[in-house]
This record gives C-alpha cells, structure tokens and sequence, in this order.
C-alpha cells in the first residue's frame, strides 16, 4: 500500500466534507470499469457460443447482457464524472480562498506576483487532479483488478493464479518503475512553471523598466534559459511515460498469453478459455491506470508540497462573512458631505472601539540592518486621532504594518484593549484594526465588487455613502455602467487618485475599529486632498481611533496629536499648533510645503 504523504494529508483533511461524494465517485468509477470488463468478458462468450449455432433462447440472455452493459457502462461513467467534479470543485473553490488567503497574509518580500499565481492556479490544479486523476481511478482500478481475479478462479484457480501476477506487475511495479523514473524531474516541474510566470509578469509589466535599464536582452535570456530547461523536462517525462506504457502494453499480451497457456493445460473449455483471454486484457488495461495514477501523483508533488505549504499558513476561516451587527452602546455613523458637495445618503454600520498601546516598540527588518524603528511609544485610545509623520524611510508606514499584525516587532510589545497584538487570530485581528495600506490592491474586477471586499453584503446605500467620503461618488454616477463599472488590472483603467480613493471607500466601508490610513490622499492635488481628508476623518465613526500616516502636513490641526519621525525614532511630538510654533523639522517642512502650494495654486487656471 502506498504511503499518503504530509501535503496529501493536508489536502484531504480539507476533502472530509465531500468523502460521501467521493466515495461515491469511486464506487462508480470501479462500476464503469466493471462493466467495461463484463462487457468484454460476455461479448466473447456470445461471439464464441454463437459460432457453434446453438438454439437461440441459450444466447438470449447473453445478448441482453451486453446491451445492458453497453449502455449502463456509459451511464455509470457520467454519473461517476458528475459526481466527481461536484466534489472537486467544490473542495478546489476552499482550497483557492485558503490559498489566497495566505498568500494575501504573507506580504513575504520575496514573493513574485507571476510564482503566486501559480501558486493560486496550477498548483492549486494539482489538488483536483490528486482527487480525479490519481484517488478515484486508482482506487477503482484496485478494486476491480480483485474483481476479475476472483471472477477467473471461478473458471480456473490456476488461470486466475497468472492473471494475478500479471495484475501485480501492471498495478504494483510498473507503478513504482514509474514513480522512480519521473520523481527527480517531476519535483523541478512546478517550482520551474513558478518561475516562468514570474518572467512573463516581469517582461510584460516591466518592459519599460527593463528597457530603461537595458536589462531586456538578460531578461529575456534568463526566461529562455528556464523555458529551455522546463522543456527538457517535460520530454523526459513524456519519454519516460511513453517506455512505461508500453512496457504496460507488453504486460498485457503477456499475462493473457500465460492465462491461455495455463488454461488449455488445464483442459478449460474452449469458450472459457476465450473469455479468459479477453478478460484478463481488459483487466490489466484497468490495472494499468495505477501507472497513469502513479505517474500523475509524482508530477503533482512537488504543487501539492507548495499548496500544503500555504494551507498550513492560511487563516482556519477564510471564508467572507456578512457585516458584524453593531456593538452594544456603539452608535452608527452618519456619513456626512464628501469633497465636492456630495451627500452620503446612508450609514454605515461600525464595530467597537478599540485601545491601542505601542511600548518601546523596536523593529528591525533584517539582522544586522539598522532598525526601522527604535523605542516608539504611542498611545491610542478610543476615539483618538494621531498622525505620524516624517521623512521618506524615517518608520512611518513600519507602524502601520505592526498595527496590523504583518510584520512583528523585534523588541517591545504593541497591545491592542489590553490584549498583546499577536494573541489575536488572523480572523480577529483584521475585524479590529485595518484601513489604506500602502499599495492597497485594486482586483479586476467592478468598482462594486472591489468595495464589497470591505464588506461584504452591503447595500448601494452604503457604498454611495462611503465612496462620497472618499471623492469618488460624483465619478461614479458619471459612469455608464455606475457600480458595475470595470476598473481594469490592477485598477488599470482608474487614475492614481482614483485609484486611491476607491482603496480608501474600502477602507471606510469595513469600518475597523481601528482605522489605519497610510498616505490616503496621495495622488491627489492640494485641494482635493484636503477636502478628501476632512471628509474621511468626519466619516470616522464616533469612538474610533484613527492612525493617520502622511507626507503632507495640512489637514492635521483638527487632530489630537502629530507624531514626528526620523530615523526610526520620535524627534518631536505635540499638537499642529503647537509644533508649527517651535524650531525642528516640523515647522521647516511646514512652510516649504505652504509655499510649494501657494505656487501650486498660482499655476492652476
């Protein structure tokens, strides 16, 4: 019996749900194939029997027999197919959430855009073809080879007896010769597909970076070089496959030639040895899908090891959940006028609030590397408005990773209503604190779909209400297709602001208790990034904390408190008012910005 490995265990803990169905699907696949083999086995007989012309009621039964198997073998495989794929594409569906899931959770460095999406197609491919070209008809090639072996001893034990070792060759070492032939060049198959789709993301979406840098010529010499090898390898294996099969098709005629011999040694009926002789072809070909099963299982190890990876890393409920109903005591938040005079016409349901404390908060991204952040204390109580501010690479947007549980502090500890940060599930976490990261993704999708990954299930009421907080609503109404709209890859078909913006309606739609915003109004000019950042701070549920980051220093009076940043440390802190008042890098940054706007609005017509 073959072994189940560590990622194949991980995949079918996922699979309980739908064991019924499967097994159901292996029932019916071991039927089909039974059929298939009776089939064989009583269309010779009828041949042989007829040649001798006996009376026509003894091959009346026969002729039943094989119409009735004819037509319910092809029954028995649609229904075996129907039920299969139900089953697999519904385990596939919560295998693809988990994987994304991690993926999205991971925010790894290293991690190419074009290797996670092998990761979250390909790879996550192997799991159905585990299940439907490697479990089920394995499984069902098992059970009928134990079958027909039983079925020749009715004949003849000896006969059966040949049939046995041929079944054995052709279901248990062919399988092993080919797991051993094709192991080593199957395991670089699916990191090396990984790797091309990362060579295209990069030679499509970076071709004018690459030419820029005259890197194109190396690029695509890199991409030529894995292309090539990713080949080689494919031929070997379909060289491989090609020996085995027919060494597969060598094992049938012999072992049928050896039940032949052995029953007409032993004085079996002519009829009967006939029968014998097609079954016995019918039942190695069966027997011979463990060697496709083998083959397949060793191909898709190398996805399954990479899929098993990322489900144990996904969050154990990845599944979207409706809006959480309002907290005891939190009252809803109406949304007031956005930039431009539009009316939100809806609330927007809230979670509660929430206490956040940074203590002696130390962050290093690498050993040995400076620290991003050293010593940051911070405290953010309900209902509390803070913005960070500072230099490029002063640690601003470390904070909000920290916040938001991607990134872990090297020293220090960051509680969240008491609680330290990394005591909350990756299911709880994002329910307390989230808002606009930096790069927020904008999916291909329409401008409704993308906000309803704030939160699911809600209205038209409180999307307008939330993109009028964000400056995007008149936008919205001037699209023909409105919330169906199409934003392209990547938000594509959307400006830098707009962009923005969507990501920030998004952010507001959730509601978090804690609302992070890093570089919100970024992409947008002076003006609208003002009345942008007073409508969202308004839009803010009462009790919320906010945790602004930014570059730009207008828009923070109204605000309890500005943090300053430099090297990873606070240099000064204080009110606007109050840090505009004295000596130090707020108030120099403050009036360059005052006059590069007042230019700025001397320009604009």
């Amino acid at each position: 019996m073959i072994a189940v490995t560590r990622p194949e265990r991980a995949v079918l803990r996922l699979a309980r749900p739908y064991l019924g169905r499967l097994l159901g699907a292996g029932l019916l696949a071991a039927v089909t194939e039974f059929a298939g083999l009776a089939l064989m086995a009583t269309a010779t007989w009828l041949l042989m029997s007829a040649a001798g012309r006996p009376p026509l009621d003894r091959l009346t039964v026969a002729i039943v027999a094989v119409r009735a198997l004819a037509v319910s073998r092809g029954v028995f495989r649609y229904t075996e197919r129907l039920a299969g794929h139900d089953a697999v594409l519904r385990l596939v569906t919560d295998v693809r959430a988990r994987v994304f899931a991690a993926l999205a959770a991971r925010r790894a460095p290293e991690q190419r855009t074009g290797d996670a999406l092998s990761r979250l197609v390909s790879d996550v491919e192997a799991v159905q073809d585990l299940l439907l070209r490697v479990l089920v008809p394995a499984s069902a090639a098992a059970l009928v080879s134990v079958v027909a072996v039983g079925a020749a001893a009715l004949i003849d034990p000896a006969a059966a007896g040949a049939l046995a070792v041929g079944l054995l060759v052709a279901g248990v070492a062919l399988p092993a010769l080919a797991t051993a032939l094709t192991r080593r060049a199957a395991a670089e198959v699916a990191p090396l597909r990984g790797a091309l789709a990362a060579d295209a993301v990069d030679l499509t979406h970076g071709a004018a970076d690459l030419a820029a840098f005259g890197a194109t010529a190396s690029a695509l010499a890199a991409a030529g070089r894995r292309t090539a090898r990713l080949a080689r390898l494919e031929r070997r294996l379909a060289a491989t496959g090609f020996a085995v099969d027919a060494a597969g098709v060598l094992v049938a005629g012999l072992t049928a030639a050896a039940v032949v011999f052995v029953a007409l040694a032993r004085d079996v009926d002519g009829v009967l040895v006939g029968v014998l002789a097609v079954g016995a072809l019918a039942a190695v070909e069966v027997a011979l899908a463990l060697v496709g099963a083998a083959r397949q299982r060793t191909q898709l190890s190398a996805g399954l090891t990479r899929v098993a990876a990322l489900l144990d890393a996904a969050p154990t409920d990845t599944a979207p959940t409706e809006a959480e109903p309002v907290e005891a005591g939190a009252a809803p938040a109406r949304v007031g006028a956005g930039p431009g005079g539009e009316t939100a016409p809806a609330t927007v349901s809230v979670a509660a609030p929430h206490d956040v404390r940074f203590t002696d908060l130390t962050v290093r991204y690498r050993a040995g590397a400076a620290p991003a952040l050293v010593g940051f204390d911070l405290d953010l109580p309900a209902g509390r408005r803070v913005a960070v501010v500072g230099p490029s690479g002063a640690g601003k947007s470390t904070i909000a990773a920290v916040l938001t549980g991607s990134v872990r502090p090297e020293a220090g500890r960051v509680t969240l209503d008491g609680r330290d940060l990394s005591a909350y599930s990756e299911r709880e976490l994002p329910r307390a604190v989230g808002g606009l990261l930096a790069e927020a993704y904008v999916f291909h999708a329409s401008v409704r779909d993308n906000l309803l990954l704030g939160r699911a299930g809600a209205s038209d009421d409180e999307l307008a209400a939330a993109t009028a907080a964000a400056g995007l609503l008149d936008w919205v109404r001037e699209q023909p297709d409105g919330w169906d709209t199409v934003v392209g890859e990547e938000g594509g078909q959307l400006s830098g602001g707009q962009r923005q913006r969507l990501a920030l309606a998004r952010a507001l739609l959730a509601a978090p208790g804690v609302l992070v915003l890093d570089e919100p109004t970024e992409g947008l000019d002076p003006a609208a990034a003002d009345a942008v950042l007073a409508a969202t701070l308004a839009a803010t549920p009462p009790g919320h904390s906010v945790l602004l980051i930014s570059h730009r220093l207008s828009g923070l009076a109204g605000l309890d408190e500005v943090v300053v940043l430099d090297a990873g440390r606070v240099v000064q802190r204080g009110r606007h008012a109050d840090l505009v008042a004295a000596p130090g890098w707020y108030r120099d940054q403050w009036r360059l910005q005052e006059a590069a706007e007042r230019g700025y609005f001397a320009l604009t017509p």
